[in-house]
């Protein structure tokens, strides 16, 4: 090789994506999976995915997508006009945030929602205070876009909700967007109208954008009611991004489709951005939202009655367990249980020091997946979804309650 020949670089993968962390869920859910295909007896509380089918009418209107050849083709990078159109009328109705159709984007899932929001909005080094415990994505999200999370930690002390002296003293010169998750994934922590629309004013006054992820807005309970902060604060002007999708409420994890709404020009910056990157998400997915956010919400509260007793179940089974504390949850479908006091306790001849560790060893020995704090936040805690069957549920608490006896 000649002496003035370029040295090759050595690494293969490029800095930024080698730096991204998989997603724990996922990564704990395909665990408990590959165990089942081996023939283990594996409950999984790891995934957030409702175990119901989705509804008939959504799934009939996807069906009679499919034979259509307008759909065999591609469409409008930001959605299909009517989608946009249904999201606007959806969004007033259950928010009573009043948009415009150039408002929205359609986007393949609620995670490239994430991604965009936070990809149109950061510059490097632009800070996103981060309410946690978070869900695994989104600081992953931030960095990819050239931003920094940082962490503001509310325990079970606080019923897991951020106050503004916490933002206050988290916020620096470099602060830009706030991340507001309210039913929140892992906690299932609800933030009452007032707590909203203070949040929602302080990031007003200190002249912040909120990106506000409202996923689970149609999943409270006792009477707890969901208030976006966008209505709560209009304050906050064009300020204002929200994410959504119809993955929870219509159990349609697999149809990927989410959308993003903003100011017109952040959603002009985020389809050009798409338009490069993935292009039209799947016409006859957007039929089948269509149908969903077009339709009623008999389903949706059907299954959350089924959530909300499978809620109550979880918690009262986990609170029987010496160790475990777990607040109630009023959303969502997740109990996010603090088990600082079993770790350095012995435990099956093992004494875990962490919650990845716990979790390990709940997986190999009582074949339950949870998810460990580390995922979300601090170590100390583990994270059980309860959208899954009544009996796999009742087997993978008694499991637990055995286990750690």
């Amino acid at each position: 090789m000649p002496a003035d020949a370029p040295k090759a670089r050595t690494n293969r993968v490029s800095h930024r994506v080698g730096a991204i962390a998989e997603s724990a869920t996922l990564a704990v859910d395909a665990k408990a999976k590959a165990l089942k295909a081996a023939g283990r007896p594996v409950i999984g509380f790891g995934a957030g995915e409702p175990d119901f089918p989705t509804p008939d009418y959504i799934v009939e209107e996807a069906a009679k997508a499919v034979f259509d050849p307008k759909n065999h083709r591609y469409s409008p990078a930001g959605g299909l006009p009517e989608l946009k159109t249904a999201i606007v009328e959806k969004t007033m109705r259950d928010s009573g945030y009043e948009i415009e159709p150039a408002q929205v984007i359609v986007t393949n899932g609620g995670k490239q929602a994430v991604f965009e929001s936070f990809a149109t909005l950061l510059d490097p080094g632009d800070e996103v205070l981060v309410p946690t415990p978070f869900w695994t994505t989104y600081p992953e999200a931030i960095r990819l876009a050239g931003g920094v999370p940082v962490e503001v930690f509310a325990g079970p002390e606080q019923g897991y909700l951020v106050t503004t002296d916490q933002l206050e003293a988290a916020m620096t010169e470099r602060t830009k967007v706030l991340l507001f998750v309210s039913p929140s994934n892992p906690t299932g922590a609800v933030y009452s109208e007032e707590e909203t629309r203070r949040i929602g004013q302080w990031a007003a006054a200190k002249g912040l954008w909120v990106v506000s992820d409202e996923i689970y807005e149609h999943l409270t309970y006792d009477g707890v009611p969901f208030t976006s902060i966008a209505t709560a604060a209009p304050e906050l002007g064009d300020r204002m991004v929200i994410v959504n999708g119809v993955a929870k409420t219509y159990a349609m994890t697999g149809w990927r489709v989410g959308w993003m709404i903003g100011p017109k020009d952040v959603i002009k910056g985020a389809t050009n951005l798409q338009s490069h990157l993935t292009s039209n998400v799947s016409n006859v997915s957007q039929r089948a939202a269509l149908a969903a956010v077009a339709g009623p919400l008999t389903a949706v509260e059907d299954m959350k009655k089924a959530f909300d007793r499978r809620r109550k179940a979880m918690v009262e089974g986990l609170n029987a367990i010496d160790g475990i504390e777990c607040p109630t949850p009023h959303g969502a479908f997740y109990a996010y249980a603090d088990v600082r006091n079993l770790l350095g306790r012995e435990i099956a001849g093992v004494t875990p020091s962490t919650s990845a560790e716990l979790a390990t060893l709940i997986l190999e020995q009582a074949e339950v997946a949870v998810v460990p704090g580390e995922a979300f936040g601090p170590s100390g805690y583990i994270r059980l979804s309860y959208a899954l069957g009544d009996d796999d549920l009742a087997e993978g608490v008694r499991r637990l309650q055995d286990f750690l006896r």
